[in-house]
């Protein structure tokens, strides 16, 4: 299989996809049915996916930058990669809390995109993230993490739906007698949400908010939403399978327009 072209035919999971980048020293991006893996030199330098909350809502919902300060870094730092340099060098953000909460959205969503290890899509040699440089990790290590968290989860409660479906509460549910953090997650499960738009709320990361969503689960207290009713929609061409992508700097600042416009 060749890699210096931006796509390729293949039935290797994103897992072993990596793997072979890796031991290529390959640059770029790894998109997959379930996030996007971005390498440096063979090494995943950061992951995203939608199931996670990505670091810029970690970041302001936290309170650790403020929101203003997070979108001034992304138009001043985001063509040339350096939205993370930008941020400590501006004095919002220290070097160790940038590295520790650009870590955890990265284990976060490599999660998602390597525990299920569903099928690679396409590599893009040379591919740079947005945030730049900020720590690079061995990819053996994102993967054998990722297991870990599979592992885990599967002990608490061995459903994997609960991690990625909306959430409702079992009817009579309440807080009595539950750990405050289980308790305060419990009060975000509403019919609507997911595991991630529940972390995202309580600014916490997904991975702590899955732990407690599954013991919420195995005590009877959490289950999925039973599925909207779907209007009946015109059959049209079938768009084939979905590739998770990353948005510019400008997709970024157009969005960000049009929400204080609105």
């Amino acid at each position: 299989m060749t890699r210096v072209t931006t796509t390729w035919a293949t039935q290797e999971t994103t897992s072993a996809a990596l793997g072979a980048l890796a031991a290529e020293g390959a640059t770029g991006a790894l998109s997959g049915e379930r996030g996007i893996v971005y390498l440096s030199a063979g090494r995943v330098v950061h992951v995203e996916s939608a199931f996670t909350p990505d670091l810029g809502a970690l970041l302001t919902r936290s309170g650790a930058v403020p929101s203003d300060g997070w979108w001034d870094a992304v138009d001043r730092g985001g063509t040339q990669h350096r939205v993370g340099h930008r941020l400590v060098d501006s004095g919002r953000l220290s070097a160790g809390a940038l590295e520790v909460c650009h870590l955890g959205a990265l284990f976060d969503a490599a999660y998602f995109v390597l525990a299920h290890d569903t099928r690679a899509h396409r590599f893009r040699p040379g591919a740079v993230h947005w945030l730049g440089a900020v720590r690079s990790v061995p990819v053996d290590a994102v993967v054998r993490e990722s297991g870990r968290r599979r592992a885990l989860l599967d002990r608490i409660w061995p459903d994997p739906a609960i991690d990625t479906v909306p959430l409702t509460r079992v009817p009579g549910a309440g807080r009595a007698g539950l750990p405050v953090r289980r308790g305060r997650t419990l009060t975000q499960v509403d019919g609507v949400r997911t595991a991630a738009q529940i972390a995202s709320s309580l600014a916490c990361r997904t991975y702590h908010t899955l732990v407690e969503l599954r013991r919420l689960a195995a005590d009877g207290l959490v289950v999925a939403a039973p599925p909207p009713l779907a209007p009946p929609v015109a059959p049209g061409p079938d768009p084939g399978g979905t590739v998770w992508d990353d948005p510019d700097t400008a997709l970024l600042r157009r969005l960000r327009h049009a929400l204080e416009a609105l």
